[in-house]
């Protein structure tokens, strides 16, 4: 006679199905694996309970209730909040009440992050405050508990969720184990790394490289680098953004072959290469990656205009290693580190402009990239197209960034960095609207004066009442000019001189300007002499068209007796000229694109 087959029990599948639910999440799968749990006869679950939560990481559970398999999960992940929670707190002297709150606060953490699903009998009502564990314990001290609290208790109406602190003392019986796995870390870290690595890979869902939530962390530990990225992620939202949209590449023999000591970063492929070889820490990667993406978000690349690159480099580094070490981002690693508390509160530029001084010593100096700078200009890999619209790219992730860190006050950052950050968010000023700034500091409105000299139009309803004359004091219009020096040589575009000359005749007619003073240079200057500012965009006549040297024209002026001696000078010019030497207030108005081949006193404007 053939045995019947064993027919599984359905309360213990739904069990099961709830478990394998909570242990594949990646926030609650972690803390699963470090209980011991308990679905035997000799549980100490209540008839009317779910589980219980002993003080020993152990929880109890009851051996036969029907549920569904989702309303398990929920139960089952509020069981392993109380030990990621720190719920067991001896001095709590109404213990009742704690773990009711402990019940409230648990319930509502479960239903934001919307997992599983909460059985009928635990509903919390929809206007509950989110208030959380101690202020819930203060309120029904004070209040008393609300009859809707206790449905919300795992171990039925007449036990608390939590093991009492009298029963603490005692060993906890032998139990039933699924999958216990022994560890050092502390609840609190376990938690913390379970909650980084959902947001990873939520993050990774919106990007569209990973499918679906799930895969247990136990099962495939990450990496060192992964943790360290995930922490930028959840911890430290300022960079999060800009690190998740990095590829960050660990290739010993790539950096071998190019001579990459520690790491480097190529901005434009949105690459970050590090090298394995230089064994680090999980807080050594973090310092290095925010230092690689703090060279991008900051433009540094942009910013060189001209300046020797691995100085640049240098400089850029001792500016932002700086700022890591007051945020303690990480720990510095005893490689490519470049730290001078006398260069802090500098600008990269300024920092730039003391190492120049000291070249030797300077370019013995080694970055995270060796004697080779960590911003990379050529390219390493070949198998990805570059993007487009960096700025706009990086720009955009950083203030996202900026934004989602102090709306979480995520806490201070040093001044210089906040400054450079604020700076490359804000938009560009267009030149016309500097140039006009121009003008405003140098020509104030005139002032009106009261005058009988010239009797106003009296009126009608008092005649015999002389009215003084009201109008612009004609004192102010004397000697209110400037001086305007073209550059007419043959590599001067005429389209670029009209462009010029239209808002320069429409800012000095509307500043009251009644005259300019105009002198054309190539290899010697032609004095147009005054002319009208409404005439000035079109009956300039342009001589000259030779080679550029404007430094007559600049004398000129300066030496002129019919010319103010505070009178400032506008010099248009497309940069590619000699060394000007201007002793009077001035301002370079720049062709676009072009910079001067020497460090200019006044104000410089680029057209664009």
């Amino acid at each position: 006679m053939a045995k019947t087959p064993h027919k599984p029990n359905p309360a213990t599948l739904a069990f099961d199905a709830g478990m394998a639910m909570v242990k594949a999440h990646p926030i609650f799968g972690p803390l699963a694996h470090r209980v011991s749990w308990v679905r035997t006869a000799a549980s100490l679950c209540p008839a009317d309970g779910w589980l219980v939560v002993l003080r020993h990481d152990v929880i109890h559970v009851h051996p036969k209730r029907h549920a569904e398999a989702a309303e398990w999960a929920f139960v089952l992940a509020r069981g392993v909040l109380s030990y990621a929670m720190d719920f067991f707190q001896r001095d709590r002297g109404d213990w009742a009440a704690w773990s009711a709150a402990c019940d409230v606060a648990s319930t509502r953490f479960l239903a934001t992050v919307k997992f599983g699903t909460c059985p009928h009998d635990m509903q919390m009502p929809v206007d509950a405050p989110a208030w959380d564990e101690d202020r819930w314990y203060r309120q029904f001290g004070d209040n008393g508990m609300p009859e809707w609290v206790a449905g919300l208790g795992l171990a039925g109406a007449r036990a608390t969720s939590l093991q009492a602190p009298e029963d603490w003392s005692q060993a906890p019986p032998a139990q039933r184990r699924y999958g216990f796995a022994s560890t050092q870390e502390t609840w609190s870290e376990v938690f913390a790394a379970g909650i980084a690595n959902s947001v990873t890979q939520a993050v990774e869902i919106a990007a569209g490289t990973r499918t679906a939530l799930g895969a247990n962390t136990r099962s495939a530990p990450r990496s060192v680098t992964e943790r360290a990225r995930s922490w930028f992620i959840s911890s430290f939202p300022l960079l999060g953004s800009m690190v998740a949209a990095f590829e960050i590449l660990e290739d010993a023999g790539l950096c071998r072959r190019e001579e990459v000591m520690v790491a480097a970063v190529d901005e434009t492929l949105r690459t970050i290469y590090l090298n394995p070889a230089a064994d680090l820490s999980e807080q050594e990667t973090r310092f290095v990656l925010a230092h690689e993406i703090l060279h991008v978000a900051l433009r540094h690349m942009d910013r060189q205009r001209g300046r020797d690159h691995y100085l640049w480099n240098v400089a850029c580094d001792y500016v932002i290693n700086d700022w890591l070490i007051q945020m303690q981002v990480g720990s510095a690693p005893a490689l490519g580190l470049l730290h001078d508390l006398a260069l802090r509160g500098l600008s990269a530029e300024e920092v730039y402009d003391r190492i120049v001084v000291d070249l030797r010593r300077m370019r013995k100096l080694q970055t995270l990239a060796g004697q080779q700078g960590d911003m990379l200009q050529r390219r390493l890999r070949t198998d990805r197209v570059p993007f487009t619209d960096l700025d706009a790219f990086y720009k955009e992730q950083l203030g996202k960034g900026l934004m989602l860190h102090e709306s979480q006050g995520r806490g201070l950052l040093p001044a210089g960095l906040l400054e450079e950050i604020r700076a490359l968010l804000q938009p560009p000023i267009p030149w016309d609207v500097e140039l006009a700034r121009w003008f405003d500091h140098h020509f104030p409105p005139i002032e009106t004066r009261r005058t009988y000299a010239r009797l106003s139009r009296r009126q009608s309803a008092t005649p015999d009442i002389p009215r003084p004359h009201v109008g612009p004091d004609s004192r102010w219009r004397d000697g209110r000019t400037f001086g305007v020096v073209l550059d007419t040589s043959d590599s001067m575009d005429k389209h670029i001189l009209a462009k010029a000359l239209g808002s320069i005749a429409s800012y000095a007619e509307a500043k009251e300007v009644p005259a300019v003073r105009v002198v054309c240079c190539d290899a010697a200057p032609y004095d147009l002499g005054y002319l009208p500012a409404q005439d000035i965009a079109h009956r300039v006549q342009i001589q000259g068209r030779g080679g550029t040297v404007l430094q007559p024209a600049i004398n000129l002026l300066e030496n002129s007796a019919d010319f103010p001696k505070e009178g400032p000078l506008l010099i248009i010019t497309d940069a590619d000229c000699d060394h000007l030497d201007v002793r009077r207030p001035h301002a370079y108005l720049l062709a676009p694109g072009r910079r001067l081949p020497f460090t200019p006193r006044g104000d410089v404007f680029s057209m664009n």
